[in-house]
């Protein structure tokens, strides 16, 4: 037995098939049972049931999982100190992100780091805000940027920045200013799809002002793009984080408009695990942006 025949135990528990374990490993498929089978032997039990053409995890399979997730997860981070305790290494920091902050907020974000640390490599994954923690409680990634609720109490969370909320619509449209939040009864509402973070917010202070169950709420849209695309076309309005929105105000392709005695601002997290060692990239990283934001 071996790390590398636990890290492809792994992999195929993950991606559900031999196949494509061994095509995101770029060995063949026979390499992969062989590790498979070098593991079976080793705990003198079969870790997959194939019976029926399909693969599954036995009962031992469940069990040995979390072992080995943890052995790589050592195994690597043994690896990475002593690297860096000898001054050998290259330093790798991944990066996951909800969409908001990861399409919007993070590029101009990492662009600068790399500035300052051009030696290090950076990746980073844009998903939403539960894939996101996912991918952090299994060692994917280093730190999570999420504006979504966490509700893992195993994880470190932390308040890095918030953004606001506000009322957008065309610049054609005869608003001024400032309205009563009244007269978005009047209005086409864009929203986005049920469920989205951004959409729960928008709706609770709808509710909180006796409005929700008046709003003309006439399309749903599944990105923030394609809704800012539909205000700038006059199809109705919308109330979108003012991240995503600054540069179409900066070039006038839509209207602010304030909604008097409402302010909506939401928090922006930064999520970690704890950890024993701290990584140098996430160390350095969580500088960066603490003193940037």
């Amino acid at each position: 037995m071996n790390i590398e025949s636990l890290r492809m135990f792994c992999l195929v528990v993950d991606e559900g098939s031999i196949s494509q374990a061994a095509r995101l490993s770029y060995v063949s498929q026979p390499a992969v049972t062989r590790q498979i089978h070098q593991l079976e032997n080793f705990y003198g039990t079969l870790l997959f049931d194939r019976t029926d053409g399909k693969m599954k995890v036995t009962d031992a399979g469940k069990l040995l999982y979390p072992y080995a997730k943890s052995i790589i997860h050592d195994f690597n981070r043994s690896t990475e100190m002593i690297k860096q305790a000898m001054g050998e290494y290259h330093t790798i920091l991944h990066v996951g992100a909800s969409f908001t902050i990861g399409e919007y907020l993070l590029p101009s974000l990492l662009g600068r780091f790399k500035k300052e640390k051009p030696d290090f490599k950076v990746t980073l994954t844009i998903k939403n805000t539960p894939s996101i923690l996912e991918d952090l409680a299994n060692d994917v990634i280093d730190l999570a940027l999420v504006e979504g609720l966490v509700e893992n109490k195993d994880l470190l969370v932390e308040k890095f920045a918030d953004d606001e909320l506000i009322l957008v619509c065309s610049p054609e449209h005869y608003w001024n200013k400032e309205i009563q939040i009244s007269e978005l009864l009047n209005e086409r509402m864009i929203l986005r799809e049920s469920g989205s973070g951004t959409r729960l917010i928008v709706e609770n202070m709808l509710r909180e002002n006796g409005v929700l169950k008046k709003i003309n709420g006439y399309m749903e849209l599944g990105s923030t793009q394609a809704i800012k695309s539909a205000v700038e076309a006059g199809l109705g309005i919308s109330i979108l984080p003012k991240l995503t929105v600054a540069r179409e105000l900066e070039l006038g392709l839509l209207k602010e408009v304030e909604i008097a005695g409402v302010t909506i601002i939401r928090n922006l997290w930064l999520v970690k695990k704890h950890k024993r060692f701290s990584k140098m990239g996430v160390t350095q990283f969580l500088d960066f942006i603490q003193n940037k934001t």
